[in-house]
């Protein structure tokens, strides 16, 4: 590829110097005729729905945008700013901020200075330009993150901060869409107006990901069955994704044939063009209620970011055929073509806002930064002990329930023992009595009441408005959930197995369990995921079935897992899970083990030791609290969870039996966070340790566990670890090659044996 020499003018200066010199030397040299200055609510030209008022503050909101970019340029070298992905070329996005309210939440992506610029005009006494400045300089006073991340985010705004998304925000922001009237539905007091939308904004290359044609097509899946959806969708349309280009035209024809779809355009580079067109979307999308898709035309100046030096791979003319695009360039023209402005006048304003924005940029770097490790982490995961008991053995009036469960005589803890799956059933039937603002979805969990039916009866008890399906699409189930947390409900998401949650990972780690440290914890998601899986079902097998790698869940951070072994557990860690949720905010996951929903023996058949009575609603699991079996046993210890808790509790007999030993079992309930202070006590009395882990050799809980014995010094111990292999589930019988079972822990134990 060839291009020009690079003009005198430009050479030895960088792509924000000249995007900077562009504007000073347009203003400079226009020779254009002005008319006589128009009045404040006068059309800014002939035919534009925008009048002088309203083009004035959407030129500050643009020329804020724009001082912002050139000051993290000039200062990121120089230690003050961290941050250089721009806004520059997409400053027509103020309009959609001026057009909606700051009760519409809003996600938006990185270039989205000048939406932020103008909404902070709906609230007084709001300053955009140190906000922002003490975001780029990562400060602690930061208020939307704390000194995070740079994000674009504000409590106060509603506008929920992302932080460099590819697209993954689309989900959240159609559920919370959803949310606005699904709470209308169930009578909860939302937050924000009945008649508020959500906004979504993200790129053109970022249309094609996978996460957002989900979002697209659950819009247009809920539209179609007449249900409202009043999400609005800004495609910023620069033409191109760091250096791959979007075909011409490619936006127009992938969206705007699309049924249940609504498709507007509107030219962001042009405030009196364009703002009709935003007009008409944005009061489309809040009439109709139905998804809507605006399509808004951008360019992009001065390249990706700070690092990206577009002259070493653009050629020269193109170059400067992107600059002449400038929307600034043309909202000067129209500043001094309408005679708003004068030539001087517009350049000491321009000029006036640079010394702003760099003076709010200094100060910033002088307030302090986030300097210890327990600061940063602070919001990650809130955990307020007391007060969570305290919710979590708050019953359900007593009326609600005998009005749900029939009568006083057949409240679950009346009925002899049950087990795992009926128990969990009576536990969400309990906490949906205790929660009115609490919904359960996911597929085929309504009518069916889910595969196993663990939800059986909750649709018929409370409706198709709390309990009901979804598309099958876990991706879109997890965003459902965020929406529907973001306006304060309950959301019981179920994803309905293991293996299907991989599929829809980072909507858990890189969004609902990021929020809080992402906002400061000013945004919360709280949630309880139920997840059926792990391995040893029979009759269904393969990976998809008996899926036991939970690495995935371990390495998000803040996030809370919950695994139970039996029916009375299972009740009480749910009403804990729950109470996190509604007092910290927290994401939680109950890994339901598949195998044991049925059980009810554990020796032998008919014995009916996995059956147990149903915890008065007053009883809960404090987080971290594991189960004991045997505990003034030494010999040795057993440390589980789940499918290992039974079988152990088999082995150990045979060991006992054999060895004359008596055994321990641990069963620790919460996998993540793993008790290491409890896993250390618990082995410490232990002459020998067996950890029975029915995930894989690589990355499982038992990592955690050894690792937790080592490090407060008990690493000397003779112990053996029982693991799954590292490999896929193969149908059928085979699949018991895979999994660890009764016999390879006796015989771990023999192994232990011989070692003294």
């Amino acid at each position: 590829m060839t291009s020009k020499p690079i003009p005198a003018r430009m050479k030895g200066l960088n792509r924000a110097e000249i995007c900077d010199r562009n504007f000073i030397e347009f203003v400079g040299e226009w020779s254009g005729a002005s008319r006589a200055r128009p009045a404040a609510g006068q059309a800014i030209l002939d035919g534009s729905a925008l009048d002088a008022g309203g083009f004035s503050e959407l030129l500050e909101s643009q020329l804020i945008s724009r001082h912002l970019d050139l000051m993290a340029r000039v200062l990121r070298v120089q230690n003050k700013v961290f941050y250089t992905i721009g806004s520059s070329g997409h400053e027509g996005n103020a309009m959609v901020a001026r057009l909606t309210r700051h009760t519409d939440p809003a996600f938006l992506h990185y270039r989205s200075g000048g939406f932020m610029a103008e909404r902070f005009r709906k609230l007084p006494g709001m300053d955009p330009v140190m906000d922002s400045a003490l975001s780029f300089a990562a400060s602690a006073e930061d208020p939307a993150s704390g000194g995070r991340h740079k994000v674009w985010g504000s409590k106060p705004l509603w506008v929920l901060p992302q932080t460099s998304t590819i697209a993954s925000h689309l989900p959240k922001a159609l559920g919370t869409a959803i949310a606005i009237e699904q709470a209308r539905r169930i009578g909860h007091a939302s937050p924000i107006p009945e008649d508020s939308i959500a906004i979504c904004s993200f790129g053109d290359a970022s249309s094609n990901h996978a996460t957002a044609q989900t979002a697209f097509n659950a819009a247009a899946w809920t539209a179609y069955q007449k249900l409202p959806a009043p999400v609005l969708f800004v495609c910023e349309d620069n033409g191109i994704g760091i250096s791959v280009k979007t075909p011409g035209g490619w936006i127009e024809r992938n969206f705007a044939g699309r049924a249940d779809l609504d498709y507007f355009y509107a030219d962001g580079l042009d405030l009196a063009a364009g703002y009709g067109q935003v007009q008409a979307a944005v009061e489309h999308c809040r009439r109709t209620r139905r998804p809507t898709f605006l399509h808004l035309r951008t360019t992009r100046i001065m390249g990706h970011a700070g690092t990206d030096f577009e002259i070493e791979w653009r050629p020269i003319e193109e170059l400067c055929a992107v600059e002449a695009t400038d929307p600034l360039l043309r909202s000067a023209a129209i500043a001094l073509e309408s005679g708003l402005l004068s030539k001087q006048e517009l350049l000491d304003w321009y000029e006036a806002i640079r010394k702003r924005c760099f003076a709010a940029a200094e100060e910033a770097d002088r307030r302090p930064k986030i300097t210890r490790l327990e600061d940063v982490v602070a919001p990650l995961a809130p955990y307020s002990p007391d007060a969570v008991m305290a919710e979590a053995v708050r019953a359900a009036p007593q009326d609600k329930r005998i009005a749900v469960f029939g009568s006083e005589e057949k409240l679950p803890e009346a009925l002899p023992p049950r087990h795992l799956a009926i128990q969990i059933n009576q536990a969400l039937h309990d906490l949906f009595c205790k929660y009115p603002e609490a919904l359960l979805f996911g597929e085929d969990v309504a009518q069916k009441g889910g595969v196993y039916t663990v939800t059986k009866g909750l649709h018929k008890a409370f409706k198709g408005s709390r309990v009901f399906n979804t598309l099958l699409d876990e991706t879109m189930i997890l965003g459902l959930a965020q929406g529907y947390a973001n306006l304060d409900m309950l959301p019981l998401p179920e994803i309905q197995y293991l293996a299907y949650f991989h599929n829809a990972c980072d909507q858990i780690r890189g969004e609902a369990a990021s929020l809080q440290f992402f906002s400061n914890n000013q945004y919360r998601n709280p949630m309880v995921v139920r997840i059926a899986g792990l391995g040893y079902q029979r009759g269904f097998g393969g990976h998809f079935h008996n899926d036991n790698s939970i690495a995935a869940l371990r390495d998000i951070p803040g996030l809370v897992v919950g695994c139970p072994s039996r029916g009375d557990d299972a009740a009480m860690m749910l009403r804990t899970l729950a109470a996190l949720a509604k007092v910290d905010g927290r994401v939680g996951v109950f890994l339901e083990p598949i195998a044991l929903y049925m059980t009810k023996d554990l020796y032998e058949a008919g014995d009916g030791q996995w059956l147990f009575p149903y915890p008065a609603p007053e009883q809960a699991i404090a987080l971290g609290e594991g189960r004991i079996y045997r505990e003034q046993a030494e010999d040795l210890v057993i440390f589980t969870y789940g499918n290992g808790v039974p079988m152990s509790l088999r082995a150990a007999r045979s060991i006992e039996q054999k060895h004359g030993w008596e055994v321990r079992v641990v069963d620790l309930r919460w996998l993540v966070p793993l008790n290491e202070a409890f896993i250390v006590e618990q082995a410490k009395t232990a002459k020998r340790i067996l950890v029975v882990d029915e995930g894989r050799h690589s990355a499982g809980v038992g990592e955690g566990i050894i690792t937790a014995i080592a490090e407060g010094g008990h690493g000397a111990r003779p112990f053996q670890r029982v693991v799954g292999a590292d490999t896929y589930t193969p149908l059928a019988g085979a699949a018991l090659l895979v999994l660890p079972g009764d016999d390879d822990i006796v015989a771990a134990a023999e192994r232990l044996a011989k070692t003294g």
